[in-house]
């Protein structure tokens, strides 16, 4: 803990420290990294695949967790560098998608193909500086337990998604959606709700602001 919070406080040691941990201005881990420290630190569940055309970009200071029987398909992104990355058991990443933590992903719950979802801005408040330089505004995102997100649609930092929820393709979540909703569109806005009482996805009357 000492040494840790020695490197933290050395501005030039953390700097090197991280180096050799990532190339500069590339938010990706080193071979080394991957190969002799990823495995013993990063948790994968029983049968969980990766399928190899995949990039896995994880570094060992954050978490990044996949439940048993998860499977993230090819060509997608994963990335851990800004904040935890956790996915539950039996979830699917679906083709070209990308999942910039920090995001949980509830069990049961899955991503349509090239989904797009962030846990962080970047930063831009300082208008005479490079948003690039500044710091990156992180804000957690959740997609609960069983809710699925349609192809091309894109989650946006901050937002919980409910469990069972189903969000159309090629939309735009910029904020919260309820448990047992359908949600559509550019932003994304409820247009069904599930009747527990019925059993049936009901309309409703007048679409919700979100």
């Amino acid at each position: 803990m000492k040494l840790l919070e020695k490197i933290k406080s050395s501005p030039g040691l953390k700097a090197f420290i991280l180096l050799l941990i990532r190339p500069a201005r590339n938010p990706r881990p080193r071979l080394w990294v991957r190969l002799l420290v990823n495995p013993f630190v990063h948790k994968r569940g029983h049968r969980a695949v990766v399928r190899r055309r995949s990039r896995i970009d994880v570094f060992p200071w954050n978490k990044f967790s996949v439940g048993q029987y998860t499977t993230i398909e090819d060509f997608c992104t994963v990335n851990n560098g800004s904040g935890d990355v956790v996915m539950g058991d039996y979830v699917r990443v679906g083709i070209g998608s990308v999942v910039i933590g920090p995001v949980t992903m509830g069990s049961g719950s899955g991503l349509g193909q090239n989904v797009f979802i962030s846990g962080f801005n970047h930063g831009y408040q300082d208008g005479s500086r490079n948003s690039s330089r500044q710091p990156l505004d992180i804000k957690p995102t959740v997609i609960e337990e069983e809710a699925h997100i349609g192809a091309n649609s894109v989650v946006l930092p901050g937002v919980t998604i409910g469990k069972r929820s189903q969000i159309g393709a090629g939309s735009v979540v910029t904020r919260n959606i309820p448990p047992f909703s359908v949600a559509v569109g550019n932003p994304a806005r409820v247009i069904k709700t599930y009747n527990h009482e019925t059993g049936e996805w009901e309309r409703v009357k007048a679409v919700e602001k979100v």
